[in-house]
């Protein structure tokens, strides 16, 4: 094995050892014996486990790869093991996190998966993951792609394209602001927070009674979140989409509209940056400092999904913004971008809403007007639904 690889090798099983150690309520599975065998149009892989592994699956591309997600997971793998055979160009494991560790197959090209099943040893103790992956087109890597980026399948089966109506299409709404962190204020007394939080509150009603798609609150009260604890609860609940509500003000009254941002380290304008600094602020004006990440095997595998994510991401802010166009007034480019911390989620589709300016007498007054919110929030719930079904889901 190369001196590069080797090393990652060791950093990413001392890190599963380390967060084990350091969170480890639960026991962490115990993934061995990994075998592969195969060519360059057929490959099949086998990994023991000391139980029954919960886990899920989905690709990415550029290059091709097949990633399994696994709860907490101690690896003993047999470096000789991972070489490149058949299909497989290089293996890559560890912990996202204190709850979650990661395997990662990438591909000489690109591949269909045929098979990822679990089946208990008929003669020993434990159960094995087992993976087959054939030869295929780009054209049909993409279209499965497509299928599980969205919702990385459930355990035993190819990605779900529909999902039972007990698992339906979940929206996070997150309503800007709160407790300390008041955000903007209007020039007739609106208190963003308290704004956003009406808007949340009416709009995820309004989506549940359509009965089609689920609804997770990060807030549903009066109370401060860092930035970083509204993405955890995002996904700690399985949001399928993340649309942050916010209702900014500026300096220049005559300017409103509503703006649609997602997630850019460079910012598409002065405004967006400034509008991004704003509420990346918002940790620090309520006294908390958001914790930073140092994990830098979290860092190498999360970024692998990332791109993909970001593109859904703004599928949603242009279907967005289309639906918006028909009913209320928009800024000019409405489709902007910039660091926005509360946009981060590496793996759930994103964006900002900023509903319109509460330093704009017009726009605060649309803002407390409940026939406005009414028929934007119809436009959000078409949005929604346009781009659930545009993705598979059910009911969309």
């Amino acid at each position: 094995m190369h001196r590069p690889a080797l090393l990652l090798t060791v950093v990413l099983a001392v890190a599963v050892l380390v967060l084990n150690n350091a969170f480890g309520a639960v026991p962490a599975l115990k993934a061995h014996d990994y075998k592969m065998a195969g060519d360059a149009q057929y490959t099949r892989v086998v990994i023991h486990f000391d139980r029954k592994p919960d886990f899920r699956w989905f690709l990415l591309r550029d290059p091709s790869r097949l990633v399994i997600d696994l709860p907490s997971t101690e690896f003993s793998f047999d470096p000789l093991e991972l070489r490149p055979r058949g299909l497989i160009a290089a293996v890559q494991y560890g912990a996202v996190d204190a709850q979650r560790a990661r395997i990662l197959f990438k591909a000489e090209g690109p591949f269909a998966v045929e098979q990822v099943d679990v089946m208990k040893n008929e003669t020993s103790e434990g159960f094995r993951l087992i993976i087959e992956l054939r030869a295929s087109s780009s054209e049909a890597f993409d279209t499965a792609l497509r299928a599980s980026i969205m919702k990385p399948s459930a355990e035993g089966g190819r990605p779900e394209t529909v999902k039972p109506m007990n698992d339906r299409f979940t929206i996070a709404l997150d309503a800007g602001h709160g407790g300390a962190d008041g955000g903007a204020r209007g020039v007739n007394g609106t208190v963003e927070k308290q704004i956003t939080l009406l808007f949340s509150l009416e709009l995820a009603k309004k989506i549940e009674e359509t009965g089609r798609y689920r609804v997770v609150l990060t807030r549903d009260d009066d109370r401060f979140l860092r930035l970083d604890e509204r993405v955890r609860i995002a996904r700690e609940k399985g949001a399928d989409l993340f649309v942050s509500v916010h209702a900014d003000a500026i300096a220049v009254r005559g300017v409103r509209g509503a703006t649609v941002y997602t997630v850019s380290d460079k910012a598409s304008d002065a405004e967006a940056a400034a509008t991004a600094a704003r509420e990346n602020l918002s940790d620090e004006i309520a006294g908390k400092v958001a914790e930073e990440e140092q994990n830098e095997v979290e860092d190498i595998l999360v970024d692998l999904i990332r791109r993909e994510t970001h593109a859904f991401s703004i599928r949603f802010a242009r279907t967005l913004i289309g639906k918006l166009s028909d009913s209320i007034q928009l800024v000019k480019n409405p489709h902007r971008y910039a660091g926005f911390r509360v946009l981060r989620a590496p793996d759930i589709p994103s964006v900002l809403l900023e509903l319109g300016y509460l330093s704009n007498p017009k726009d605060e007054a649309q803002l407390r007007d409940p026939q406005w919110r009414a028929t934007t929030m119809e436009a959000i719930i078409d949005a929604i639904g346009y781009f659930a079904k545009a993705n598979g889901a059910a009911g969309g």
